[in-house]
Parts: structure tokens; sequence; C-alpha cells
């Protein structure tokens, strides 16, 4: 039980010597990538730096001690830190003080549904999120969150919002007071963050760019005195750890709280677990829990938020990092925790003239990395369905606003799911010439047997109330079609894997309108699942166990002379491989 609980009691006993040297290089590389952009990421969602780095701290221990990823890094990311800011951004908050409040709280209050949702085990709820919602979305917010640094970059007072073309016009209006010299330090620490990184790709190294970015930022400010020329700069960092406090807001504002909290707990835990399978896959020797992940970040944000964190997840990079440069287990999140804790314990003033306009160029080179363009290329030549869904989800993440694009998303998606298999594909099968495999008529009309005394249907949908009058539908005009030479009806439900009590009613009716027509109707292919319904419901009792076969072959071979057309067998011929019932 406590190593369901806790996974670190099940590799930790079994930790080889080996395992270290790739932890520590792995935990080091992270945790001193984690100090300029935690401190980054905190400034998009509002917050002063220093709690970019609170946390980097906690959520990564408890992760360390549940989570089922070896490889995974918890810590703030750029995504949730904008859904914070624009959720609460949207509440009316009186000062710095009750906004730094309700974001530590939002930990609290998305960890708590994080937690609900894995004792629930509810991790499948992740799988709405499909692709195209995910791409589109990430792109349209990489581009929030990219502008959202213009006015760090330009060194001007920029109104903040989550709607690019607000955005972009408030920041047009003040751009005529931009701060050259800020603006020079970005534009260099962006192009530099790219020389690195191409320099390290090719090379195969590992230098960490963004803190030279801030060192080096830092000794410009300080050795020219650029602050004195109103480039604005990050001030006094507060050293020591975070201390515990419990979290609180008034009660009557939970309820403004709420929406944000689900949305941030459903899309964390999507980051979290997409980039988790993608690096387990590396790994066999360990398996992802997804229910169990939902608790170990659930845990991660709850502890989080009585050390004042705000909300965290896994991130994208840094995971990709931590693999990269050899984790092997829970041990180099303790490391990068280490790194933070010592960070903020000797290191802060260090950080007292580094410019703003360095921290946005990070960003910014952090997140526009995170627009996808092959994936929409694709949809648009392959499935235009999906490649509009993308287009709509990224439209209205961009317009009007980061959580009204994620659920219109996931919102569309689900109408599309409905339709298709409300419209399910239902094809008029027959035999192909001198074998026992059928095909659909209209694709090989040429080599079919043609037989105008047998129709046979194969739907590839469930059976529910939302498509049985299509297939109804479909079933009688080709019955008409038939004419009074129709005698047989066969029914392919191999990809028929659900049938709801309306689908039952709709079967019941066919088998009785068809015998009282003297049409013979045999069922094909049926699931041990579906045999059940069928059993329980009373449909293999009207209908004759005896007409209920595995394969179309068998039921079409029962029921017809194999030496002459369109003539029933009796009733007593037999067959080796019906369903049993």
């Amino acid at each position: 039980m406590f190593k369901k609980i806790l996974p670190i009691l099940q590799w930790l006993p079994s930790y080889k010597k080996e395992y270290f040297s790739g932890d520590l290089t792995a935990g080091l590389t992270v945790g001193i990538m984690l100090i300029p952009q935690g401190m980054a990421y905190a400034m998009i969602a509002g917050l002063p730096p220093v709690f970019g780095l609170y946390a980097a701290l906690i959520p990564q221990i408890i992760y360390a001690f549940m989570g089922t990823s070896r490889q995974l890094a918890v810590g703030p990311v750029a995504m949730d830190s904008l859904l914070v800011a624009t959720g609460l951004g949207a509440l009316s908050l009186s000062g710095i003080d009750t906004y730094i409040a309700m974001a530590v709280f939002l930990a609290l209050f998305m960890g708590a549904i994080q937690l609900l949702l894995g004792v629930l085990r509810m991790g499948f709820l992740v799988r709405f999120l499909s692709k195209p919602v995910i791409s589109g979305f990430t792109s349209g917010a990489a581009i929030i969150i990219g502008l959202s640094q213009l006015k760090h970059l330009l060194g001007i007072e920029i109104t903040r919002s989550n709607q690019v073309h607000l955005l972009l016009t408030n920041a047009f209006k003040n751009m005529h007071l931009t701060n050259m010299y800020a603006l020079s330090i970005g534009v260099v620490s962006i192009v530099l963050i790219q020389i690195i990184k191409k320099l390290n790709k090719k090379y195969h190294k590992r230098f960490p760019a963004a803190l030279a970015l801030v060192f080096l930022g830092v000794g410009v400010v300080s050795f020219f005195e650029l602050y004195a020329f109103s480039v604005q700069i990050v001030g006094k960092v507060p050293s020591g750890l975070p201390s515990f406090q419990i979290p609180k807001i008034p009660i009557d504002r939970i309820s403004e709280l709420a929406p944000i909290a689900v949305t941030l707990a459903l899309i964390a835990f999507m980051e979290a677990i997409s980039v988790a399978k993608a690096v387990a896959e590396k790994h066999p020797e360990y398996e992802l829990d997804p229910n169990q992940e939902l608790m170990a970040l659930g845990t991660a944000n709850i502890m989080g938020a009585f050390f004042q964190s705000y909300p965290t997840t896994g991130g994208f990079s840094r995971t990709a990092i931590n693999e990269q440069a050899g984790a092997k287990t829970g041990i180099a999140p303790l490391i990068s925790a280490g790194v933070v804790g010592l960070t903020l314990l000797f290191l802060t003033p260090l950080f007292y003239y580094l410019p703003n306009a360095v921290l946005a160029a990070i960003i910014m080179v952090a997140v526009f990395g995170l627009i996808d363009f092959s994936y929409p290329i694709y949809l648009y030549k392959t499935r235009k369905d999906e490649f509009v869904l993308l287009l709509l989800t990224f439209i209205t993440t961009l317009t009007v606003g980061i959580t009204a694009g994620i659920l219109t998303g996931v919102l569309v998606s689900l109408l599309i799911l409905l339709y298709r298999i409300s419209v399910p594909h239902i094809a008029v099968i027959a035999r192909i010439k001198n074998s026992n495999s059928f095909k659909e008529v209209d694709r090989f009309e040429t080599f079919i047997e043609d037989r105008d005394a047998i129709l046979a249907l194969r739907m590839d949908a469930p059976l529910f109330f939302g498509n049985i009058s299509v297939f109804k539908t479909i079933l009688s005009q080709n019955i008409q079609r038939k004419g009074t030479a129709l005698q047989l009806v066969i029914l392919s439900m191999e990809a028929i894997n659900y049938i709801d009590s309306s689908g039952l009613h709709l079967l019941k009716q066919i088998i009785e309108d068809l015998q009282k027509k003297e049409i013979k109707l045999l069922f094909s292919g049926t699931s041990a699942p579906i045999n059940d319904l069928l059993h329980t419901s009373g449909i293999v009792a009207l209908l004759g166990k005896e007409n209920i076969f595995s394969q179309m072959h068998e039921a079409e071979d029962y029921a017809t002379k194999k030496d002459t057309h369109n003539v029933l067998s009796n009733k007593n011929s037999t067959c080796t491989s019906r369903v049993p019932v």
C-alpha cells in the first residue's frame, strides 16, 4: 500500500551507484536552469520573481517521493503562469498582497482537485484533450505569453490582456516611449540565447545559456549603471527559504477561483502526463500510472501552497533536459531542489541588478519554440475537419482568452466525435468470389458474388440512441432495394462494441419485422460483451441462438447451399463456428 502511494519506496532500495552520476548531472543542470526560468515565469504570473524560486522548491521534493515518472521535472511553467495571470487578472483584487494570497491559494485549490481526481481514478479525463486542441491551444498561448513580455522588452507600461488584438493595440499606443537600452538588452539576449542553443546542438553541449545571460545582464546593468536610464531591474529578492504559512482567502472568493482551478488542474495534468509518457517510452524499466501522477501532482501543489508556491506542473523543456542529462531516478529533482534552496539562502543578492528585459528574452525564446507549424500543415493536407478544430482553438485562444480557447476546443472536438458516431459508416458488403472474405460492394463491385437473395450490412460504430434512426433508415432502404427476391439478411457486428437500450429495442423491432416478412436474419462477429447484452435483453431467445455466428462466411454457408445461388438452406444445416451464447 505504502509503495503504491510512495513509489520512491519501490526504486530506492534497488538504487545503483552508477545511477548517481547521471542523477547528479541532471539535477545540477535542471536546478541551474530553474533559477532564471522560475523567476521569469513568476513574472508571467504577475508575481515577484522570488515566488518562481519558491515554486521550484517544495513541489519538486514532493513529486520525487510520489511520482511514477523518474524524469519528469516539476516546477513553474509558462502555460500555467499565464493561466494564473489571466484568471486572477479578471478578478477585482486590491494590492499585490491580495494577488499573491490568491495565487498561492490557487495552488492549494487546484492541487486538491488533482488529488481528488487521482483518488477517484479519473486520469482518463485528459484523453478528451485531443492533439489538434492541444496544438492549437499551445501555439495560441505561446504567442500570448511571448507578447505579454513586450512591456519588459520595450521597457514601457502596457496594459495586461490575454487577447492578442488588445495586447498589440496597447503596445502600439506606448511604442514611442520605448526604452532603447532595455530593448537593446532584450534583443541582444534573444540573439545570444539562439546562438548558444545552436552551438550546444552542434557540439552536443549543455551550456546554460539562460543562466549565463542572467549574470551577463546583471554585470552590464551594474557596470554601466543602466538603472539610472530607467532600465527596469528585478530589485531586491528576499533571501531565505519560504516559511510555512496556511493559505487563506475569504470564503466568498472560492467560487470565483473554482473555474480557474479546474482549468489549471486539467491543463497542468495534460502537460505533465504528455511529456511524462513521451519520456517513459524510452525507459521500459518502470511504468507510468496516470492516476498516481494526478495524486503526486496534486499533493505537490497542496504542500507547495503551504510554502508560498503558486501552481506548478511538469515542464516540457526541463524534463527533456533532465532525461538527456542522464536522470535515472527521483534523486535528480531532489538535487535540483537543493540547488534552488542554496540559491534562496545565499545567492539572491546577486539578482538585484538583473534587468527584466533579460527575463523577457528567456521567456520569449522558450515559449515561441512551442509554436508548432508542421502539425497544422499535416492536418490541412490529411484531415480538414481536425485542421478546422485546431484553427478554431488557436483563434479563440488568441482573441477571446486562454480558458475560452481550451474549453472551446474540447467542446468542439466532442461535438465532432458525437457527429461522427451519430452518422456512422454503414456498408453493404458481399462475398469476394472464390474466397471467404466480405468487402464493401461500392469499392469491390467487379470482384463480388452478386446474390439478390442476400443482404449483408456492416456498421462501424456503437449502436446507440444517437444513430439508431440512421441505421434503421439505411437498412430499410437496402431491404426495399432488394425487393421480393430478398430472403436473407446478415448483420456484421464486428465493429459494434456497445449497444444501449435504444439499440437493443431497435434490434428487437428489426427481428420481428423481418420474421413477419419471412426473411431470415443472422448475426455475425458478435463480441463476448455484445453476446451478453443480446442474451440478457432477450434478443437471443427471439432470434434463436443457432442464428448467431463468429464469421460472415460461416453465417452465409449455414443459410445457403454452396452449389446453387439464391436458395436458402434448410434449418438443419450444421456449422462448426457458431458463437456460444
